[in-house]
């Protein structure tokens, strides 16, 4: 059995072919800085993809490292507004889920101790 036909339309003289937005029933991020109200500061790297993957989930939750009072943050440097944020939690310093490890694969030449 066939999937129907995706609908396509045509922009600028070009036809293009429309997906539907991936939906999640749940998303976890973690950032660097975020309030009670679910205003996120993201560092570095975590700032490519976290806030889409908050988007996009219909409950998303947020582990932050540093949890500030509401105002507290320039909105300026407000990644992701807390409008997608249902649920923060506090990352205690010195916890297990606090450590951040990272692999690092090392590779010798054979024969050498």
């Amino acid at each position: 059995m066939a999937s129907p036909p995706k609908e396509t339309r045509e922009f600028g003289g070009r036809p293009y072919l429309l997906e539907e937005g991936i939906t999640t029933d749940f998303a976890l991020v973690r950032a660097t800085i975020g309030d009670r109200h679910g205003n996120l500061v993201f560092r570095s790297s975590t700032r490519n993809f976290n806030p889409l993957a908050a988007m996009a989930g219909r409950v998303t939750i947020a582990e932050v490292d540093h949890l500030v009072e509401p105002g507290e943050l320039d909105p300026e440097e407000i990644h992701l507004p807390g409008i997608y944020v249902q649920r923060v939690t506090h990352i205690v310093p010195g916890d297990s889920a606090a450590e951040r490890r990272i692999e690092r694969r090392t590779v010798r030449q054979e024969g050498v101790a």
